[in-house]
């Protein structure tokens, strides 16, 4: 079964069309986090749809770095969430104004 291209474009497009809403409208940081994931995983969807279509594996391999980018920053933005809300007591994006220590 051979998925066009369009389609799969089409998905990633909604995907990170979900991932814009979910940065832009939510005031928790956990849920801006894994809206920006989403946004990760919708260009890498559509890097592997445009990759179908060419012979040369680069598209293969600039997903690969992306998604190692996506795993250190998973890593260093949980526990960033971590220590604000050891100190805070909250994740909410609006009592982040100051970065005061």
């Amino acid at each position: 079964m051979n998925v066009p291209v369009m389609y799969i474009v089409g998905l990633a497009a909604i995907v990170f069309a979900i991932g814009v809403v979910g940065v832009l409208i939510r005031r928790n940081a956990i849920v801006a986090f894994m809206s920006v994931e989403l946004m990760l995983n919708a260009s890498n969807l559509a890097l592997i749809a445009f990759a179908r279509s060419l012979p040369d594996g680069g598209g293969h391999v600039i997903v690969f770095f992306v998604i190692a980018v996506a795993a250190a920053e998973v890593a260093v933005g949980l526990a960033l969430i971590v220590d604000i809300f050891k100190l805070r007591h909250s994740i909410d994006v609006d009592e982040m104004s100051s970065l005061k220590g």
